[in-house]
């Protein structure tokens, strides 16, 4: 794999990105650092989303749950317990994997609306469980001033952090999608029934699906304690995996880094729009609007094609 992305013309534009974000920091005021790491975090959020949307044709409707069930245990077991900072940081992706797990085993036995809807109702209860257990979870008031180890103690230390594992996290990623397992996935989402029918077991394949994104999902959950050192039960709420669903349709469903495009944007435009107007949800919608008349494959699939023959030229000039 990394072979060929040596060999591959975007290595040098992605090797020039990825050193201007390490040395950001350095120069960018510490409201810019911020939102580049909550890009980072919403960014990762998104693509766990895309895992089975995209790529696996599934109707995750409610995928924000996994990403607050993540969020609560590292904050829980770091808040309630003297447990090592290490373990909670494995627990939360672990524990959203594991609901991810549960949740799954009773959606993958229905298909498209009816396991979106299944989902909702499961997703909506875990919900409606953190927000009234006041003792436990803290209710709508959340949990907050969850202390960090010296060594995330400035924003700077927690964004490259953030940053490391979301890269970390962007490969893994990236061998899942080009993997057996993932071109897999993919050929269900193309066609679930061919698929069966060469002795594929689909649900299988989806239920494991699911857990791996539900697993990133809980990753984003634990790098968001991290950058705000607080949970709240709006994590968990319908409303967020809307928003998430937005990003993956701007950025491109069939694109693998078109989430990250689509999370930029959407922050972006909720904190520089918003800071000047209350509507910003407005020009997100015209924004919407456009995309899906005129790029129905989102912004990265548009410049994909765009780029593609251009690819093919240098390409075949290399041989």
């Amino acid at each position: 794999m990394f072979e060929r992305m040596i060999r591959s013309n975007w290595f040098v534009p992605i090797t020039v990105i990825l050193i201007i974000l390490f040395l950001l920091p350095i120069a960018a005021p510490r409201f810019y650092v911020y939102i580049l790491a909550l890009i980072y975090v919403t960014a990762l959020l998104a693509m766990s989303l895309n895992m089975v949307v995209g790529h696996g044709g599934m109707f995750q409707f409610h995928h924000a749950v996994f990403y607050g069930v993540g969020a609560y245990t590292v904050a829980l077991m770091l808040t309630k317990t003297k447990l090592p900072l290490w373990v909670g940081f494995i627990a939360g992706p672990l524990v959203a994997a594991i609901t991810g797990l549960i949740i799954g085993w009773f959606c993958v036995r229905l298909t498209r609306l009816y396991f979106g809807m299944l989902q909702i109702s499961l997703g909506s209860l875990i919900w409606a469980i953190v927000f009234r257990w006041y003792s436990f979870t803290g209710g709508d008031d959340g949990i907050h001033g969850v202390s960090m180890p010296s060594f995330l103690s400035s924003l700077n230390h927690s964004y490259y952090f953030i940053l490391v594992v979301f890269l970390i996290c962007l490969v893994l990623m990236y061998m899942i999608f080009r993997s057996p397992f993932g071109s897999t996935l993919q050929a269900i989402r193309d066609n679930a029934q061919r698929c069966e029918a060469v002795g594929i077991n689909v649900r299988l394949y989806q239920l494991g699906g699911i857990v791996v994104a539900t697993f990133f999902a809980g990753v984003a959950g634990v790098l968001f304690v991290v950058l705000e050192r607080s949970v709240f039960a709006e994590m968990l709420f319908w409303v967020l995996s809307l928003e998430i669903f937005i990003m993956c349709l701007l950025g491109g469903w069939f694109t693998f880094a078109g989430p990250i495009l689509g999370a930029a944007m959407i922050v972006a435009l909720r904190t520089f729009v918003g800071k000047y107007t209350e509507y910003w949800t407005l020009i997100l919608g015209v924004i919407l609007i456009l995309v899906i008349f005129f790029l129905p494959e989102g912004v990265m699939g548009f410049f994909q094609d765009l780029l593609k023959p251009a690819s093919k030229e240098l390409s075949e000039r290399g041989r």
